[in-house]
């Protein structure tokens, strides 16, 4: 499911994060990001989602695989925010 990408009135571009409110680069996880939380991963992949990083972006920010980042947003689709826990991750599959 894809956003519209907005713009705030300093000129940011941003989009609806996981939690509601508005989500532009500078709230994204630092790129050194070591503990992936459910909060985090819905983040980026609500960046991916509303253009303000592309797939290749957001993987080689976070250093993640295209798998693992497709996974998370496939978790998202069927399975909610709930579907990013890690300790879930066997339930769901």
């Amino acid at each position: 499911m894809l956003q519209q990408q907005r713009t705030n009135s300093r000129g940011e571009k941003y989009v609806i994060g996981p939690t509601g409110a508005p989500l532009t680069l500078s709230d994204l996880p630092p790129p050194e990001t070591q503990r992936w939380v459910i909060r985090r991963k819905a983040e980026v992949v609500a960046a991916v989602r509303g253009g303000l990083l592309s797939l290749d972006e957001a993987c080689d920010r976070y250093k993640l695989t295209n798998d693992e980042f497709l996974s998370w947003q496939q978790s998202i689709d069927r399975h909610g925010l709930a579907g990013l826990r890690t300790t879930r991750l066997q339930q769901y599959r």
